[in-house]
């Protein structure tokens, strides 16, 4: 009877241990581009940052959370590299499409409205795309009380629509770098003809050659998985496109 229970007692741990493994290597706290070089205590401050000082709105889902990256993202970053005041809004597994209670839009509607903001950052989300969500039609219409914000564009305009209404400050969106995904695509082409309606501007690092033209070698650098950029692939491999547009938006 002891034997048995120790061998029960053996496998549990075995079971538990691999779980814990299978789980640290999902957020990436074992990867390579989370060592300590990478981090955000390793960071050098830009003392004439055209961003230091302002403030930036941040909504979005994993991506701008920092899910492969242990909750550290470019947002981060941002704020120790070019001090930078961030209001970061961010939620895994969320989508744009106003669906849950949890989504863009009704996160949005949150954050304060009387925050002096000198842009809105928001993620165009792989999550409507792996949940299939419909696409929707780009309106004719710039009234918010237009938008069928059950589609992923009819959403998408009304959060732009909202924070041009409510913060009156540029408005941003950045697209996933490259990966397998169709519906993703179209949802690139959306925010691409989104841009030209609304005047907003789009960090496309989909359509970025340069940023997509890295070696297998970066990749694993970079990345967790096919979405989600570890703090090097925050820090080395997106910070500067970032930085250029909002240096250019801000000055």
């Amino acid at each position: 009877m002891k034997k048995s229970i120790k061998i029960i007692i053996s496998v549990f741990v075995v079971i538990v241990l691999c779980a814990g493994g299978y789980v640290a290597d999902m957020f990436g706290i074992f990867a390579k581009g989370n060592s300590s070089e990478y981090s955000i205590k390793n960071t050098a401050e830009i003392t004439d940052s055209p961003l230091n000082g302002k403030t930036g709105i941040f909504l979005g889902s994993s991506v701008t959370y920092g899910y492969g990256s242990e909750g550290v993202s470019f947002v981060d970053f941002l704020e120790k590299s070019d001090g930078l005041n961030t209001v970061k809004e961010a939620v895994s597994g969320t989508t744009l499409a106003d669906v849950k209670t949890n989504s863009y839009v009704a996160r949005m509607k949150t954050i304060d409205k009387d925050i002096k903001a000198d842009f809105f950052m928001c993620q165009l989300s792989t999550n409507d795309a792996t949940k299939n969500l419909p696409l929707g039609q780009i309106s004719d219409s710039f009234n918010i009380d237009d938008f069928d914000t059950q589609t992923i564009t009819g959403a998408t305009e009304y959060i732009i629509a909202y924070a041009k209404e409510t913060w009156k400050c540029p408005v941003i969106f950045y697209t996933q770098t490259r990966y397998d995904s169709d519906a993703y695509a179209k949802m690139v082409e959306m925010i691409i003809e989104l841009e030209k309606k609304w005047d907003i501007t789009v960090i496309d690092f989909w359509n970025n050659e340069k940023i997509n033209n890295v070696t297998d070698d970066e990749k694993s650098l970079y990345l967790v998985d096919n979405i989600h950029p570890t703090k090097a692939g925050y820090k080395i491999w997106w910070l500067p496109e970032i930085q250029e547009t909002l240096y250019d938006i801000v000055k």
